[in-house]
């Protein structure tokens, strides 16, 4: 298969992927897809190898089907594959720089398949709180918040099980992010064994508080009520990843799962 540094990156939508792609790319080994006219320059949407999320019924409804994940048993996990994504993408990289990075929310379902067929990828997943990518997500997906949310542990649940075929993989949340966008640039540059460079973004630290307004703000109208019922199962699924659906300002540390100390 192919020996090329990759970097994938992978969340779900609107979970701050394209902010840390942006940053990201900027580190001059890494080489990123810019202006390429596909939207966000997503790698999804310049390749023909395999489906976009938008086949699977796009931004929050894909991951239920499960025809959208991929792993190494994928028939298409070829050298086959790998050299044609190398043409179809290698148009819009440096070849000058040690590093490739691409980022695609559906990434997440499809971290073995990349490792499959690109062995010395690494994989960055960034998590988001439920509630703020069901909301934001909503505009697109015109599906009720609570199968949002069902999506978006759904896809965590995925990657949690994907993740323990995973040689070199970096799970961070982007609630820390936010707080502390350097400190832990610096983190996921020390995963990649590359040296940090300095955040130069404007990132928002209080984005999701206005999500959580619009929950607590429909949960209290009668007719919500039982639409928006969270139950026992569902809270517990979402603590899983550290978020409770029941008390928004509740972030608990990663679970061992997650732990970037053993990789």
């Amino acid at each position: 298969m192919c020996n090329k540094n990759f970097i994938f990156l992978a969340g779900h939508h609107r979970s701050g992927t394209s902010l840390l792609h942006e940053i990201l790319k900027e580190h001059p080994e890494i080489s990123g897809f810019s202006n390429t006219g596909v939207p966000e320059d997503e790698g999804q949407h310049l390749q023909t190898v395999y489906k976009p999320a938008t086949e699977f019924g796009g931004p929050g409804k894909y991951i239920f089907n499960p025809a959208s994940q991929m792993t190494e048993e994928h028939p298409l996990a070829t050298s086959k594959s790998a050299e044609l994504l190398l043409a179809q993408w290698g148009k819009y990289y440096d070849n000058s720089k040690s590093h490739f990075i691409e980022k695609s929310p559906p990434n997440l379902i499809r971290t073995r398949f990349f490792q499959k067929i690109f062995p010395n990828s690494k994989f960055i997943v960034i998590l988001r709180h439920p509630i703020a990518v069901s909301y934001a997500t909503k505009k697109w997906s015109k599906t009720s918040v609570k199968s949002l949310i069902e999506h978006t542990v759904l896809g965590y649940e995925v990657f949690m099980e994907d993740k323990k075929k995973l040689n070199n993989v970096y799970v961070l949340r982007y609630e820390d992010f936010v707080k502390n966008p350097q400190v832990e640039i610096d983190a996921v540059f020390d995963f990649l064994g590359l040296k940090s460079i300095s955040v130069n973004h404007d990132v928002k630290k209080n984005v999701n508080d206005k999500y959580f307004d619009m929950w607590m703000e429909e949960r209290r109208k009668l007719r919500n009520k039982i639409a928006l019922h969270v139950s026992g199962k569902v809270e517990r699924r979402a603590i899983r990843y550290g978020y409770s659906l029941l008390e928004k300002d509740k972030v608990l540390p990663l679970p061992a799962e997650f732990s970037n100390f053993a990789r």
